[in-house]
């Protein structure tokens, strides 16, 4: 497939990206939803546990973009039998990780949560929805896979199809298992858990039927099996890990961000969950063009044409700001006509608590616009070290703030959302920095030089790749 640099091409390709990478958002916003009728303290505790699993989701997804840069490059270079090669390798990989997660899951949550919660009642609570939840781990890690191959050659669409059918399940099972409808058992919050697990292995089941009935992606399965290629793995396991390095550190200072919060209490905890809620709408779409634009800088790289990343990274920047504004703009300026028909009128008055924290969300949005798609630049181009180096920093800055907004006495929730906005600001001025040097120019007379170095330091080894 040929791609350009035009808002067109940028578009087709992000679009199917965007609805497809909200499966773990939709998976989780559609479980608090559901237990934010429940209790409050279910509530609470969904909004710390579910920190968690997205962590654990991003660790799995993380080391499937390795993959898909890989078998974007090799698109970009027409070699579909090492694009085959990639695509099996990310398999392999993601079913041996799935396990060692998994079994950190059964035998080393207990102390992690007895580290980082103080409440009883939020700490068991989120125990019992991992309990369930945490076999759904194989079907996620296996399901990124699918996703990397689909998105590293372009071709997103049936993306969209399989996200609506996760969700539309996961929205049923959680209704009956939740609250014990349709003849099911009522299991409260460890049905949230078991819903989502079933939703996740439901939905990779329909991918794995429709990928075998797939032709054209024949070129790149055809044949048998390939063997456990060793040194393939290696460079998607040196590709991935500074990527599931950033996650963690990413993810995890959210995760520092909910534990910290819960020293507000647990009212604080459960109005951080409202804002939670609409921020994992909100980040839908730029979540969507960070993972097209590590596709478009990776093929254009892999093309030899240095000189059309930087024009890929502006566009798609202002693509993602303002598909983020619009979709933004109705919640911040609204929120109780846009969120009281989604959260009813029960416990209305966490959605009052949440209404100055939305006009945070404003800034955040925009930072978080350009911070993430140049960072995300970086990553496409293989300077996966680099941004590791760039978002431990950040993250480091990030959490030291959050620390002292929490900790002083004048401190409260609205300023520690506040501290986000830094956070991308300074994501935004490293990546830029570096899209600055001359190589990255938006100039034609470039490309003799830009074809004679197809990727970049960082990626010398796969060049070496047959």
């Amino acid at each position: 497939m040929k791609l350009s640099t035009s808002y067109r091409s940028i578009w087709n390709i992000s679009l199917p990206i965007i609805i497809g990478s909200a499966a773990q958002n939709v998976v989780a916003m559609t479980d608090s939803i559901f237990l934010y009728y429940r209790s409050e303290e279910d509530f609470a505790a969904i909004g710390f546990v579910a920190a968690f699993y997205i962590i654990v989701a991003a660790i799995g997804f993380g080391f499937s973009r390795g993959g898909q840069i890989l078998i974007a490059h090799y698109t970009g270079r027409d070699d579909s039998r090492a694009v085959g090669r990639a695509f099996f390798s990310t398999v392999y990989f993601e079913l041996v990780l799935s396990f060692v997660v998994f079994l950190f899951m059964t035998y080393g949550a207990y102390w992690l949560f007895a580290l980082l919660v103080d409440s009883d009642v939020i700490f068991y609570k989120s125990l019992e929805y991992l309990e369930t939840r945490k076999w759904g781990v194989f079907a996620s890690y296996l399901g990124v896979a699918c996703i990397a191959l689909y998105t590293g050659i372009a071709r997103p669409v049936f993306i969209v199809v399989d996200t609506v059918i996760l969700a539309v399940t996961n929205i049923f099972l959680d209704r009956a298992l939740i609250f014990g409808m349709y003849g099911f058992p009522e299991m409260g919050i460890a049905g949230a858990g078991l819903a989502s697990t079933i939703a996740e292995f439901v939905a990779l089941v329909v991918f794995l039927i429709y990928m075998f009935f797939d032709r054209k992606n024949r070129q790149y399965l055809a044949g048998k099996l390939p063997r456990w290629d060793k040194r393939l793995i290696r460079e998607i396991v040196g590709l991935s890990v500074p990527i599931v390095a950033m996650s963690i550190v990413g993810l995890g200072s959210a995760f520092f961000f909910f534990g910290i919060v819960e020293n507000f209490g647990e009212r604080d905890l459960a109005v951080t969950n409202i804002v939670r809620i609409a921020y994992l709408i909100l980040s839908i779409p730029a979540w969507g063009f960070c993972t097209g634009v590590n596709t478009l800088v990776s093929y254009f790289i892999g093309r030899g044409e240095r000189y059309n990343v930087k024009v890929v990274l502006w566009k798609t920047a202002y693509l993602c700001l303002g598909v983020s504004l619009v979709m933004g703009l109705p919640i911040i300026l609204f929120p109780r006509e846009v969120l009281y028909p989604i959260l009813g009128d029960e416990r209305a008055y966490l959605i009052e608590a949440a209404y100055p924290i939305f006009w945070v969300l404003l800034g955040i949005l925009t930072t978080f616009s350009f911070g993430s798609i140049f960072f995300n630049g970086l990553i496409g181009a293989g300077q996966t070290k680099k941004a590791l180096i760039y978002q431990t920093f950040c993250a480091g800055v990030y959490m030291l703030l959050v620390f002292a907004v929490v900790r002083s006495g004048w401190g409260n929730l609205t300023a520690a959302w506040s501290t986000e906005i830094v956070y991308w600001v300074l994501m935004f001025g490293l990546s830029w920095r570096y899209f600055r040097k001359p190589r990255w120019r938006s100039l034609r007379a470039q490309h003799s030089a830009a074809a004679s170095s197809v990727a970049p330091a960082s990626n010398e080894e796969i060049e070496q790749l047959p």
